[in-house]
């Protein structure tokens, strides 16, 4: 995977009113296991993994690299937020040479319809902004996966175009840097 940029990682944790945004740990491996092997997860993702096979591949501690951050709530794992440069070979780019930062996010069933992937989205965005000023970000989404799509908006992001991947429609959007408040 290429890597974000001249970023210093981990970061320190991102604290929010309710959710602590952070590198991952050992302690996130269930957690993982769970979220990967959760049928309702896995909808508009390829369908859910074996938990089996999740638990002899799965590594001690899961995600850890650079974009990759646990959102935590009370002390619990409820889902991930990410950062990766988009593959030039998948359609849907906004700069001439592809390579855009690409946001995405994952939460278990039960964290759903709470507003925490608004809120740690929005939190690992302003991380984004602070450490690769003037950098657009962007996402796809099945245009099926409605909350998904609200989460986008409420984000900021704006449909660019939609294509067909992996068997379905997809959305794709921008949102374009913005410099950080300093004060």
């Amino acid at each position: 995977m290429k890597p974000l940029g001249p970023v210093e990682w981990p970061p320190n944790p991102i604290q929010t009113e309710r959710l602590v945004i952070r590198a991952s740990e050992p302690q996130d491996r269930p957690g993982m296991i769970d979220l990967f092997s959760s049928p309702e997860v896995g909808t508009y993702i390829g369908g859910a993994q074996p938990r089996e096979q999740l638990d002899r591949a799965m590594p001690s501690t899961p995600g850890q690299r650079e974009g990759f951050f646990v959102v935590e709530l009370g002390g619990a794992m409820i889902g991930m937020v990410t950062f990766d440069r988009r593959d030039a070979q998948h359609p849907g780019h906004v700069r001439p040479d592809a390579d855009e930062a690409q946001l995405g996010y994952m939460f278990l069933p039960h964290a759903w319809g709470c507003g925490y992937a608004t809120e740690a989205c929005a939190a690992a965005m302003r991380w984004f902004a602070s450490v690769l000023p003037g950098e657009p970000v962007v996402l796809c989404a099945q245009t099926a996966n409605d909350p998904s799509l609200r989460v986008a908006a409420k984000l900021g992001f704006t449909e660019v175009e939609r294509f067909e991947e992996y068997g379905a429609e997809q959305w794709f959007g921008v949102r374009s840097p913005t410099t950080p408040r300093t004060t």
